[in-house]
C-alpha cells in the first residue's frame, strides 16, 4: 500500500513544487543565490519562466502530433496487403531523423526555414518518427490472431477492423512509442534557442553566456521535471488502455 501511495505523493509534491516555481520563481532565490556570482540576477530576469515553458511545450506537442500521424499511417500503410514492399522504405525515411544528429537538422533547415521555431520543429518531428513508427509495427504484429479471425467472422470490413480492433488493441504499444518521442523531444527541444526558437534553452544558453549556474539549473530543472511528469502520466495511460484492452493483468 505505502509503495503505491508514495510514488502518487512524490508526483504530486513534484508537480507543486514545479508550478510554484513557474508561478512564483523568486521564491527560490535563497536556494539559488550561491550558485549566482555576486551582484548577477539568481532568477532568470529576461522573460517568463512560465512562458517559456509553455512554448516549449507547444513546439513538443506540434512536431510530436506530426509525428504521430505520419509514423502510424506509414506503419498502417506497411502492415496492409498492398503496402507491405513499401517496408524497406518507410524504414529508411523513418530512420534519417535518427541519422542527422537535430543540430545537423537545424543547420540545414535554418536557410530554408529562416530562424525561429519552424526549423526545431523540423528536428523533432525527423527525431520522433522512428519511436513511433517501430512501436506502431510491433502493436500491429503482436495483436491476438483469433481476435482478428472473429472480426473478420463477424464480417467486419478491413477499414472497420483496423479502426475498432487494431488500432484498439495496438494503441498501448503506440503510446509507449509516443510517450518516448515526447521525452526525448523535450530535451532535444532547448538546442532549438540556438536559432531563436523561444524554448526553455534559453534559459540555459544565457546562463551558460554570462558563467550563471543559477540559470542553466533553473532550465534544467523545469526540463528534467516536466520530462519526469509527462513520462509518469503518458505510462499511466498506457497501463489504463492495457488493462481494458486485456493486454495487462495489472
Amino acid at each position: 500500500m505505502t509503495g503505491t501511495w508514495f510514488p502518487w505523493f512524490a508526483r504530486a509534491c513534484l508537480l507543486f513544487l514545479l508550478l510554484t516555481f513557474l508561478l512564483s520563481p523568486d521564491w527560490f532565490e535563497p536556494l539559488l543565490s550561491p550558485l549566482a556570482q555576486e551582484n548577477a540576477p539568481v532568477i532568470y530576469n529576461q522573460g517568463s519562466l512560465l512562458t517559456l515553458t509553455l512554448l516549449h511545450l507547444r513546439t513538443v506537442a506540434i512536431a510530436t502530433a506530426a509525428a504521430t500521424v505520419v509514423a502510424v499511417s506509414l506503419a498502417i500503410l506497411v502492415t496492409r496487403p498492398f503496402g507491405a514492399e513499401f517496408l524497406p522504405l518507410s524504414r529508411s525515411l523513418v530512420n534519417v531523423g535518427q541519422t542527422f544528429p537535430p543540430v545537423a537538422v537545424l543547420a540545414l533547415a535554418v536557410p530554408v526555414l529562416g530562424f525561429g521555431e519552424k526549423p526545431t520543429l523540423v528536428a523533432l518531428f525527423l527525431y520522433g518518427l522512428l519511436p513511433i513508427f517501430e512501436n506502431t509495427l510491433t502493436g500491429f504484429a503482436t495483436l491476438p490472431g483469433p481476435v482478428l479471425e472473429a472480426a473478420r467472422g463477424a464480417g467486419m470490413t478491413g477499414r472497420q477492423r483496423l479502426w475498432r480492433v487494431e488500432l484498439p488493441l495496438a494503441m498501448p504499444i503506440i503510446l509507449a512509442g509516443i510517450r518516448l518521442s515526447v521525452v526525448v523531444s523535450l530535451a532535444t527541444a532547448t538546442i532549438g534557442s540556438t536559432v531563436a526558437a523561444k524554448t526553455l534553452g534559453e534559459v540555459i544558453i544565457a546562463g551558460l553566456q554570462s558563467n550563471n549556474t543559477a540559470f542553466v539549473l533553473q532550465g534544467g530543472l523545469i526540463v528534467g521535471a516536466v520530462a519526469v511528469l509527462l513520462y509518469d502520466g503518458l505510462s499511466a495511460i498506457e497501463r489504463v488502455l492495457a488493462r481494458r484492452t486485456g493486454l495487462s493483468q495489472a
